[in-house]
């Protein structure tokens, strides 16, 4: 006779997905109080610890925010850099809308490093599209990409402001977007950057400079991206 298994889901990831349904849904909204580690054990009839390791385990992930002594909050919307996704698709993944502001959209020759990247020549015309993203009407990244004039013609429009980057390439170029190359590090705000983001200056950014490629392996768009640190997660997973 076989005997069926049963997976049962730990008590404390059983809290942590309430306490995120509500989030997700609305119920709990930014700097909304959540459930202490004793009102949770209480309901959920569980030990301290175990209510404790859900909040941590939703602190992890951005969710909310543990403050000493005063207790646990919702925190503001962050977008996680766990896989290759348009701004937009990352912010649908947490049920936000995605708007943005097109700065400057034009045809340069005079960027040879950028070129390079895109194995053009050092003079190579490029497209270039900077835009201020915002997520749930708020400002979250100054993004600024280039691409081959030639090779996309007649992208350098204002419908950049309504629609995804991605979808334009899939869609109107057939380009299939297979990875990424990133770079990296921490900057600061100057003063530009941080009236268009709505920051104090100085205030501390994510800087991600990426060379997209398609599945053909041929470098697509080159991406300078400026996000606001305390609305964005890196979050990378290590083994040893």
């Amino acid at each position: 006779m076989q005997t069926t298994k049963r997976t049962t889901t730990p008590a404390y990831r059983q809290i942590q997905d309430a306490i995120a349904k509500r989030i997700e849904s609305g119920e709990l909204k930014t700097g909304d109080a959540v459930d202490s580690e004793r009102i949770l054990a209480k309901l959920h009839g569980v030990s301290l610890m175990t209510a404790r390791h859900a909040l941590v385990a939703l602190e992890r992930e951005g969710l909310v925010e543990r403050r000493r002594g005063a207790g646990t909050f919702v925190a503001p919307p962050k977008i996680h850099f766990n896989k290759l996704m348009s701004f937009t698709e990352q912010l649908a993944g947490r049920g936000l809308s995605a708007s943005s502001k097109l700065i400057a959209c034009k045809i340069v020759s005079d960027e040879p490093e950028i070129a390079a990247r895109l194995s053009l020549p050092s003079s190579g015309r490029l497209i270039k599209i900077e835009r201020l993203r915002f997520g749930a009407n708020e400002p979250f990244a100054l993004e600024t990409c280039y691409l081959s004039a030639d090779e996309f013609k007649g992208l350098d429009q204002p419908s950049l402001a309504r629609t995804s980057l991605f979808t334009r390439l899939e869609r109107d170029y057939g380009v299939e977007i297979a990875h990424a190359d990133e770079d990296i590090d921490a900057t600061i705000a100057d003063p530009q950057i941080a009236r268009l983001l709505a920051v104090p200056k100085q205030h501390p950014l994510l800087r991600i400079r990426q060379t997209i490629y398609s599945t053909k392996g041929k470098p697509i768009t080159y991406v300078l991206g400026l996000y606001r640190a305390d609305r964005h997660m890196l979050r990378i997973r290590r083994f040893r």
